[in-house]
Order: C-alpha cells, then sequence, then structure tokens
C-alpha cells in the first residue's frame, strides 16, 4: 500500500467511525422519545448498542458503508412524529416566553429591603 492509499483509507476509516457514532447518538436519543419509562428505555438502548455491536469488527469499507446507509434509513424511518423537547430549548414550550425586557427598563431585586 502507498502512502496516499493508506492516507485515502484512513481518511474514509476516521469518516465511518464519525457518522456511527453521530448516527449511534441519534438513535439512542430518539428512543428516549418511544419510552415512556426509564426500565423500558434501558432495554431498547441496550438493544441498539447490541446491534451496533455486532457489526463492530467489519473491516471492510463498501460493506461499512452499506451498513452505515441502512441504519441511517431504519432511524429515518422509525423517527418519532412527535418528539420530547425540553421545554425552555428552542421548540419547547416555555422558550422565549418570558422576553427580555426592552432597553431603558431596569429589574431590581431589592425584596422589600427599599432605601428610604
Amino acid at each position: 500500500m502507498s502512502i496516499s492509499s493508506t492516507a485515502g483509507y484512513l481518511a474514509r476509516r476516521a469518516a465511518q467511525r464519525e457518522r456511527v457514532r453521530i448516527l449511534y447518538r441519534r438513535a439512542l436519543k430518539e428512543t428516549l422519545n418511544w419510552a415512556v419509562h426509564r426500565h423500558l428505555f434501558y432495554r431498547d438502548a441496550s438493544d441498539l448498542r447490541e446491534r451496533f455491536e455486532a457489526n463492530k469488527n467489519v473491516e471492510d469499507l463498501d460493506t461499512i458503508d452499506k451498513l452505515i446507509a441502512d441504519g441511517e434509513a431504519s432511524y429515518n424511518k422509525w423517527r418519532h412524529p412527535d418528539p420530547y423537547i425540553v421545554p425552555w430549548a428552542p421548540g419547547g414550550s416555555k422558550f422565549t416566553r418570558n422576553p427580555t425586557p426592552p432597553p431603558g427598563v431596569e429589574i431590581i431585586y431589592n425584596y422589600g429591603r427599599e432605601d428610604h
């Protein structure tokens, strides 16, 4: 193997590792949307981890690309139609509920200890 082909191989493997890592994190977070209770989530998370661990030792680059594409397609198929959004995050129910006051308005928190 030449240096350029070795560098290309290593770059492709690094990109595949990153795609797998991102896919695993997204799928794990997505299982939280489907699990009503934590004990259900733990079982689903364990099953998901087993699915990823089953293909851990695959070395063929084309096979890895196919497995990643299949995993991404499965992830997109099973995405929750109404995912949980943390209330104070963008898209949450409390996001910008109390907007910042306009310029010139000052809030003083004296809590009853006003200066006379």
